[in-house]
């Protein structure tokens, strides 16, 4: 197996060259999910004025200790009033400190007595109040560009009074099945056949990763047709992914069709499961080029290709280094296994005791067991020609969006 190649070298062939997509502006109630395409400058501070963290009494911490009256009720959204020096402010969350106080105490702590409030001894300045700017600064980087627009992120915007915001447009994919022996779910089958369990998988994860699925096609046992039908895909798409087709049999026809019209970069990678596993480029007839990445087509190798390649691949689109790679997180094995010159993906659950974190393999980790792939945390990565005894520290692939 000498002339397999390394998945370094697969990433690097995937990644070279790749130019992010444009941009559009959306409403920020349409973002969600989507990945800035330009720094956002904030422009308020965050909070915008001294605000009281809880429901008490705003004073003067030189006041404390003393029965004060209480001179102002200052509610969230009201402004506050000036507040004269041995006098108190009741105050409720998120209501503005008066000038003057630089303190809130607890409802609980303070003793009433009509419109007098005793407060106890014991409060330093600042206790209790959220100060102007404290989350957020005018004119610091509210967001870099490439973060992605999740929930936190989104209420970071709508903090600002922001409604539009700039985002890249989802990466366009065409997914192209192969095989006569492929059909789809709702199709009674025949002697041989097999549903088609690659494209609603990929379809999925392409879509997390922050793609746009626009074209699902079947692809007949042909080189002609094959061409054809990569030709059209690429026309329309900033990524045509392939299953199946891309190994060496006498019915595999994508890697010769992708060499007549196309660019083949890698192929054959050291790698279990995933190993016929094909990465190029597709003319795309307006003098730029279509990314190719061609999958084997047992659904694991799909499932584990579609993390390694089209997650990196989609992210240096999208311009978003958090998909750049997926995190890592080192485990104790709970299983023993040895490798052959292929670097193993093993599908793993991960478990956080207190002792630390043990990863668990599912015991069939054969390439057309997709049951291994449902409820998997992580992938474990056991490099070439190398044994793991139970118990020794493996590094894995930590499964997140």
């Amino acid at each position: 197996m000498a002339d397999l190649q390394p998945i370094s070298a697969a990433l690097e062939a995937l990644l070279a060259d790749v130019s992010p997509v444009m941009s559009e502006e959306v409403a920020l109630e349409a973002a969600a999910g989507r990945v800035l395409a330009d720094a956002v400058i904030a422009q308020l501070d965050v909070p915008p004025f001294d605000n009281s963290a809880m429901d008490g009494y705003a004073l003067r911490a030189a006041d404390a200790g003393q029965w004060l009256p209480v001179s102002q009720r200052i509610a969230a959204g009201t402004q506050a009033q000036a507040l004269a020096p041995g006098n108190c402010a009741r105050i409720f969350t998120g209501g503005e400190i008066p000038l003057g106080a630089d303190c809130v105490v607890m409802q609980e702590r303070v003793e009433i007595d009509g419109e007098r409030a005793l407060m106890p001894a014991d409060i330093p300045a600042g206790d209790n109040v959220r100060r102007q700017g404290r989350d957020v600064k005018s004119g610091s980087v509210l967001l870099k560009a490439g973060e992605r627009l999740e929930a936190a992120a989104l209420g970071h915007l709508a903090g600002q009074g922001i409604t539009q915001v700039s985002v890249r447009l989802r990466p366009r994919v065409a997914l192209l099945s192969t095989g006569d022996e492929i059909i789809d779910p709702g199709t009674p089958l025949k002697p041989g056949q097999l549903y088609n369990s690659n494209r609603p998988m990929l379809k999925r994860l392409l879509e997390n990763f922050g793609a746009e699925v626009i074209s699902t096609v079947s692809v007949p046992d042909s080189y002609e047709r094959t061409v054809a039908l990569l030709t059209a895909a690429a026309s329309e798409a900033d990524l045509v992914v392939t299953t199946g087709g891309v190994s060496v049999g006498e019915e595999d026809h994508v890697k010769a069709a992708l060499e007549a019209i196309g660019q083949l970069d890698m192929w054959k990678l050291a790698i279990r499961p995933g190993k016929p596993l094909a990465l190029g480029r597709l003319p795309r007839g307006d003098g730029r080029q279509a990314r190719f990445v061609g999958l084997p087509g047992n659904p694991v190798s799909g499932f584990v290709g579609a993390w390694l390649f089209l997650r990196p691949l989609v992210g240096a689109m999208l311009d978003c280094p958090a998909l750049n790679a997926l995190p890592t997180i080192t485990a104790r094995a709970t299983f023993a296994t040895s490798t052959g010159p292929r670097e193993h993906y093993m599908r793993v659950t991960l478990q956080f005791t207190s002792s630390g974190v043990t990863a668990t393999a599912f015991d069939d980790q054969n390439s057309g067991v997709l049951s291994s792939c449902i409820n998997a945390d992580a992938f474990a990565v056991i490099p070439p020609n190398s044994e793991v005894v139970e118990g020794d520290e493996i590094s894995c692939l930590w499964l997140a969006g």
